[in-house]
């Protein structure tokens, strides 16, 4: 990954799965958003929303198959229904440039955050090791991002010691999984989570 500049930093390479589709506007800005795979070493795809101005590129130049090499930061929004609040998570396009490899992919992020909400280890009925956690990143103007991470094995157990309000930084890569949820009538709706799984995770001491 190029040098870090900030404490949310992501780089991605992978194809667009669809076209971009209006998102919202901000004072004239137009915003638009895109699912881009991005294969992992085991040939399986994880699918990322990828949030694009339109004053970063023309966006009708994405179309599904195009490669892309993506860099920004991965953000969190709440998205408001009827039913109840939910947290969304969209990588925040800074620069987007086409690709000509085609067989090659990368995901790779890096956080400075806060830990906001107390580690949950377990293990799983095959014995192995995992921590899920929720990192408060800072943003410009009195912001956060709330990402969810998880962590595997020896960084599980690190991890899982880890108190509210420790300052950690952390590498991995972002990915999604599919779940079935079920309703109160118990109707199944097949849904997309997004989370950042870690391969290396530091405290920083204070000093």
């Amino acid at each position: 990954m190029e040098s870090i500049k900030s404490n949310n930093h992501v780089n991605l390479i992978g194809t667009a799965a669809d076209v971009c589709s209006f998102s919202h506007e901000v004072y004239g800005e137009g915003f638009y958003t895109f699912p881009l795979k991005v294969k992992r070493l085991s040939d399986n795809f994880d699918t990322i929303p990828v949030t694009v101005s339109d004053r970063l590129l023309d966006v009708e130049t994405i179309t599904e198959g195009v490669t892309l090499y993506i860099s920004g930061q991965l953000r969190s929004y709440n998205h408001y229904s009827s039913k109840k609040n939910k947290l969304v998570l969209t990588v925040f396009a800074r620069s987007i440039s086409f690709d000509e490899t085609d067989d090659y992919s990368s995901n790779e992020i890096f956080l400075n955050g806060f830990i906001c909400k107390k580690p949950v280890y377990r293990t799983t009925p095959f014995g192995r090791e995992i921590t899920d956690m929720l990192v408060a990143v800072n943003r410009n103007y009195g912001k956060s991002d709330y990402i969810p991470c998880i962590a595997w094995g020896r960084n599980a157990k690190f991890a899982g010691n880890l108190e509210v309000g420790d300052n950690i930084e952390l590498w991995g890569r972002i990915q999604s999984r599919t779940y079935i949820k079920r309703d109160e009538n118990g109707e199944a709706e097949e849904r997309t989570a997004y989370e950042v799984s870690l391969s290396k995770i530091e405290k920083i001491e204070k000093q």
